[in-house]
């Protein structure tokens, strides 16, 4: 794959790519995941902005982020620390992620990153840099459920069983479109409420991402799965269900629900043969259907 220079020499567009990451990534040992951001987003002489609004001890994550960036190498690695809307809305930090190769978005409340970068300057310079640049967007555990455009707000839902009201929904990032993530998802064992979600929005591809894993998505060309554990892919668009039978919070009857285990290592190509079924999930999350750019954007970038 090659670096942002090389594809600049030719005449195609910058790809971008999203690493999203169920929580949990080694920060101390071969930091494979850690690295493999690095590497989209340039290698070690990237330029690297830790994003800490979902965290209540931003200075804390930070140190984290900083030692395991540092030890890879990477010099040009800085604190994005933003505590409140004002901050998110302030043209100089936007301009920093304008200039980034990589952004990458730690953990905590998922609620409290969107409450305070949603649809902000912050919010806007991601999505321009991804689009326009081609710059590698990353977020582990409440990160990595922000990415998309439907995120996973509140649950009470328990055991593998789902059941009706259980999960609720709120706007993310949207850097993903009809998808939902999920993450610590085989170690909470979460597959109850992911296919809570489903049953509840059938037209939405549920994500479950383990701990210590990462789902990387190359726009428009596949998908890679990284690290220990695997990535639950739930498919319900052809599903049937008693979700509209069934009252608050009783369990639900789901049939002809398609799931796909996508183990550490594996890659999934859009040009490559692979079963229809598995092919339509990959596609749905690949294709990154984001709104299209500014021509202005375009031409600043």
């Amino acid at each position: 794959m090659g670096t942002k220079t090389e594809r600049g020499r030719g005449r195609k567009p910058p790809v971008g790519h999203l690493v999203i990451i169920g929580g949990g990534e080694d920060r101390k040992n071969d930091k494979a995941i850690l690295s493999r951001f690095i590497q989209l987003a340039g290698g070690p002489e990237s330029t690297i902005l830790v994003l800490t609004a979902a965290s209540t001890e931003p200075r804390e994550m930070w140190q984290i982020y900083d030692e395991a960036f540092g030890a890879l190498g990477v010099e040009r690695r800085a604190h994005l620390e933003i505590r409140s809307r004002d901050e998110a809305g302030d043209a100089e930090r936007a301009e920093k992620i304008l200039h980034a190769d990589g952004v990458f978005m730690t953990g905590g409340d998922q609620k409290r990153l969107l409450a305070t970068i949603g649809g902000t300057l912050i919010d806007r310079a991601m999505h321009r840099v991804f689009r326009t640049r081609g710059a590698c967007i990353a977020g582990t555990s409440a990160g990595a459920s922000a990415m998309s455009e439907h995120m996973l707000a509140t649950s009470d839902a328990h055991g593998g069983v789902p059941a009706r009201d259980a999960t609720h929904l709120a706007a993310g990032l949207g850097f993903l479109q009809r998808v939902v993530i999920d993450q610590h998802f085989s170690e909470r064992q979460r597959l109850g409420r992911l296919l809570g979600i489903v049953a509840q929005n059938a037209y939405l591809l549920g994500i479950g991402i383990d701990e210590n894993t990462a789902l990387v998505v190359e726009r428009g060309a596949g998908l890679e799965v990284l690290g220990e554990g695997a990535v639950t892919l739930i498919d319900g668009r052809q599903m049937r269900s008693n979700f509209l039978e069934v009252a608050q919070r009783e369990r639900m009857e789901l049939i002809n629900v398609k799931l796909h285990l996508l183990p550490g290592g594996a890659h999934y190509e859009l040009a490559a043969d692979m079963p229809g079924e598995l092919r339509e999930a990959v596609a749905a999350v690949a294709s990154v259907a984001m709104p299209a750019a500014d021509p202005a954007e375009e031409k600043a970038a």
